[in-house]
């Protein structure tokens, strides 16, 4: 089955039951029922099983899933099994902030270089990361066939960017710059808007 064929949410679900997969083979737990996991993954059990027989079968009956075949089988499907490479562009406040973070390469994605108008090398944390100008960036993505990117740019660029980008062969994109993106339908956006989500959250403290 294609992937165009999933459901997108059934898609971030995967995500979320690989992290508390994950939490399990931390703790040596070797096999899951259906309820214990779609519990730990805050769904119904039902939910669980129907997102995961569009990949196949997993779980045996009275017995539950082998959390290191579901984790294994997942990260298959969502294409962590191997090192994802991902650029970012922007490398501002939040740029350098999402460079210093750790837990990209554990999730199976790595950054190999990031981007900006103005390079400077002293927002850089790990001196491996290469820092170039933003005018090599679709040289970049066609030279080393990158699929995958994240936007840190301010608004009135992001789409110009993001043009670029997926004119030289980008599929998908993790935007944090607050700005709605038209891309073609082959390529898929996952926006991330700080200040929305803060907003969301004081609704239920009043």
């Amino acid at each position: 089955m294609h992937k165009t064929e999933i459901p997108r949410k059934t898609v971030y679900r995967l995500s979320i039951y690989q992290r508390c997969l994950q939490q399990l083979k931390d703790n040596h737990i070797d096999t899951v029922s259906s309820d214990a996991l779609a519990k730990a993954a805050g769904v119904k059990s039902t939910q669980l099983r129907k997102d995961l027989t569009y990949f196949g079968q997993f779980g045996t009956r009275g017995l539950g899933y082998n959390v290191a075949a579901l984790s294994s089988a997942i990260s298959e499907v969502l294409g962590s099994s191997r090192l994802q490479p991902v650029i970012l562009i922007g490398v501002g406040n939040l740029g350098s902030a999402l460079l210093r973070y750790s837990g990209f390469q554990k999730e199976g994605f790595e950054i190999v270089a990031a981007f900006d108008a103005k390079p400077d090398p002293k927002r850089l944390h790990d001196p491996k990361i290469p820092l170039l100008d933003a005018h090599r960036l679709t040289g970049y993505i066609r030279q080393h066939q990158i699929k995958m990117a994240i936007l840190t740019v301010p608004a009135q660029h992001a789409q110009e960017v993001v043009n670029g980008m997926v004119e030289a062969g980008i599929q998908a994109v993790l935007n944090f710059s607050p700005v709605i993106l038209e891309v073609p339908k082959s390529v898929i956006v996952n926006n991330v808007d700080l200040a929305v989500e803060l907003e969301n959250l004081s609704y239920f403290i009043r």
